[in-house]
C-alpha cells in the first residue's frame, strides 16, 4: 500500500474536539487507500506546563529526568488519537518512541536520530492495521533512556519517518494554510505560495519564519522528502497548502520568494581589537563554547593608532539572539580577563531586528541588492549590518522600522503576484 506521513502540531490537537477533527483527516486518507503514520505533538501548552513543573521541582535538573517528564505530553496525544480512530472503525495503534524504536544519540533535550527500524511498524501494517500513531519529539538513547529532540522536534520526527518508510509525502498540519511570501499579519498583500524549494524554505525557517522547524527542512532536503504544509482547520484536498520540494519541481521561480524577519536580535561590537592573525578565532571560539549562536559578522579595519593599541586595529561586530547577550558578554569579558583578546569597549545594541529577502532566482539575476537597498532608503530605513549568501540578503536595522521594512520589500519585489 502507498504510505503517507501526517503530522499534527499542538494547536491541531489542543483538545478532544480538535483531535477528532485531525482523526477525520486521517480517516479520509485511509479511505483513499493509504497506510498512514501519524506523528503527534503534545496538546497546545502542555509541554510548557511540563517544563515549568520540572524547573519548579529542580532548577538544576537532571536532563534525563527532564526528558522523561516533558516527553509525556506526546504519549497522551498519541493514545487519544489512536482511541479516536478506533471509535471511527479505523484500525490504529499508538507507539511511543522506545516502542518503534526511534534510536537517537544520548544528548538529552537535543538528541539526533541514529536509526528508525521499520520492522515493528511494518509487521502491524501487515496484520491489517491502517494507522500507526507515533509520539513525536522523542526517542531512546543507546543506554535505553528516553530522549527528546528539542522544541519543534515533532516536525523532524515526521520527516525522519517519511524518509525511513519511503513515504509518498509528508503532510505537516498546522494553524496556517501554507507558506506565505511574508507574515500576513505585517503585510496584508502577502500571498500563499503553491510551491517553494527546499533551500528557500530552509533559509526562511532559519531567518525567523515559524512555519517549519529548521532541522526538519534540512532532513527533507537531504532525503528528498516532499513536504506539504496545510491547515488543520480547513477542508483540504491534494492541491491544498504549500509543497516544499526540489528546485527542479518548480516550473519557474521568482527572483525573490519571500521576506523573513526576526525581531529578537542584538548587535554586539568589540571596539579597537588588535588586527592580527587569529583574533577572529580568539573572539568566536569562546562564544561558541558558551553556546552563543552568532549570525552576521562585520569587521572594520583601521590603520589609526588607538591609545594602547599601536598600529592596525579593527572593530568586530556580530549579531546574536537577544536572549544570549548576557552569555556572550560574560564569554568575551572572561576571554579579555584571561588575556586571549584585547579590546577597549563592548557596545551592545538590543533594539535591532533582522530582515531578509530569500529566493533561488537570485542566483541568476543581478540587481536584487540594489532593489532592496533602494526600497529601504526610500522609506528612511538605515542599514546597520549586511550579510549575503547565494539565495539570501539579510540586513540588521532598528527594530522600530522592522514592519515598515518588511512591507517595503514585499512591495519592491511585487511578491503579491506570487503563484
Amino acid at each position: 500500500m502507498p504510505l503517507l506521513v501526517m503530522k499534527f502540531g499542538g494547536t491541531s490537537v489542543a483538545d478532544l474536539a480538535r483531535i477528532r477533527n485531525a482523526a477525520e483527516k486521517v480517516k479520509r486518507e485511509v479511505e483513499r487507500g493509504y497506510d498512514v503514520i501519524v506523528i503527534v505533538s503534545a496538546m497546545s501548552g502542555k509541554t510548557n506546563e511540563l517544563v515549568g513543573w520540572v524547573e519548579q521541582t529542580s532548577p538544576l535538573f537532571d536532563a534525563r529526568e527532564y526528558d522523561a517528564v516533558v516527553s509525556s505530553g506526546e504519549n497522551v496525544t498519541a493514545g487519544l488519537m489512536a482511541l479516536t480512530l478506533q471509535e471511527m472503525d479505523v484500525p490504529a495503534r499508538s507507539w511511543q518512541g522506545w516502542q518503534v524504536p526511534i534510536r537517537t544519540t544520548s544528548q538529552h533535550s537535543a538528541a539526533r536520530f541514529l536509526e528508525i527500524p521499520r520492522e515493528n511498524l511494518d509487521a502491524k501494517f501487515a496484520e491489517g492495521f491502517k494507522v500507526a500513531v507515533v509520539a513525536g519529539f522523542q526517542g531512546v538513547s543507546p543506554e535505553g533512556r528516553i530522549t527528546t529532540l528539542g522544541r519543534g522536534g515533532s516536525d523532524t520526527t515526521a520527516v525522519a519517518f517519511a524518509a525511513a518508510f519511503a513515504a509518498e509525502r509528508c503532510d505537516i498540519y498546522t494553524d496556517v494554510d501554507g507558506v506565505y511570501t511574508t507574515d500576513p499579519r505585517i503585510a496584508s498583500k502577502a500571498r500563499k505560495l503553491e510551491k517553494i524549494a527546499y533551500e528557500e524554505m530552509l533559509e526562511l525557517a532559519s531567518l525567523g519564519a515559524k512555519v517549519l522547524q529548521t532541522r526538519s527542512v534540512e532532513l527533507a532536503m537531504r532525503y528528498k522528502v516532499k513536504l506539504r504544509v496545510l491547515s488543520s482547520f480547513e477542508d483540504t484536498d491534494e492541491t491544498s497548502g504549500t509543497l516544499v520540494c526540489d528546485e527542479e519541481d518548480i516550473m519557474e521561480s521568482k527572483v525573490v520568494s519571500g521576506v523573513a524577519y526576526s525581531r529578537d536580535e542584538a548587535k554586539m561590537t568589540l571596539v579597537t581589537v588588535e588586527d592580527r592573525p587569529g583574533v577572529a578565532a580568539a573572539i568566536f571560539g569562546p562564544l561558541a563554547e558558551a553556546g552563543v549562536n552568532v549570525d552576521m559578522i562585520v569587521q572594520n579595519i583601521s590603520e589609526k593608532d588607538y591609545g594602547s593599541h599601536p598600529g592596525s586595529v579593527t572593530d568586530m561586530t556580530f549579531s546574536c539572539p537577544i536572549n544570549q547577550v548576557a552569555r556572550a558578554r560574560k564569554a568575551l569579558e572572561d576571554a579579555k580577563a584571561a588575556g586571549s583578546i584585547v579590546y577597549d569597549e563592548l557596545v551592545v545594541d538590543t533594539e535591532v531586528a533582522k530582515v531578509s529577502v530569500v529566493g533561488i532566482g537570485m542566483r541568476s539575476h543581478a540587481g536584487v541588492a540594489s532593489t532592496m537597498f533602494q526600497a529601504l532608503a526610500a522609506d528612511g530605513v538605515n542599514i546597520k549590518v549586511i550579510a549575503t549568501s547565494e539565495i539570501k540578503i539579510s540586513v540588521l536595522i532598528d527594530r522600530k522600522y522592522m514592519e515598515l521594512a518588511v512591507q517595503a520589500l514585499h512591495d519592491a519585489f511585487a511578491l503579491e503576484t506570487a503563484n
